[in-house]
């Protein structure tokens, strides 16, 4: 195997690790608007007051279940993954991605990548015939 041979497979494994990761993450992201930690950290001390003012015993165990909730959501936002960093990834390598595997614009625009990222990779839109 040639040196050349040997570093367009390298670069091959290089884009298809970057495009996965992006879309992996694309494919993850939960429909609607995003929530802030400083929404869950609200939400987070209005149950922790109820719960101090509640005398019901089941209303007690239904905020207590939320507190765990919360604090799942919470854990979930600090092992999320850089959006920018892997979205920068997939603009350097999909143009060439594409072109080698013959990805259309429409291919991705059916998985979710956004338009606009597209444009920044250098993709551009295909007519349909």
């Amino acid at each position: 195997m040639t040196e050349e041979h040997k570093a367009a497979l390298a670069q091959g494994r290089k884009e298809s690790r970057a495009i996965k990761a992006y879309l992996e993450a694309l494919d993850a992201r939960r429909p609607g608007r995003p929530v802030s930690k400083e929404s869950l950290m609200k939400r987070m001390d209005k149950v922790n007051q109820k719960l101090e003012e509640s005398d019901n015993p089941l209303e007690a165990v239904d905020l207590i279940q939320s507190k765990l909730d919360i604090e799942r959501a919470l854990s979930e936002l600090e092992d999320a993954v850089d959006m920018g960093t892997l979205e920068a990834g997939f603009v350097e390598h999909a143009s060439s991605y594409s072109d080698r595997k013959g990805v259309s614009y429409t291919a991705w625009r059916e998985f979710g990548v956004p338009a606009n990222v597209l444009r920044a990779a250098g993709i551009r839109e295909t007519r349909r015939r």
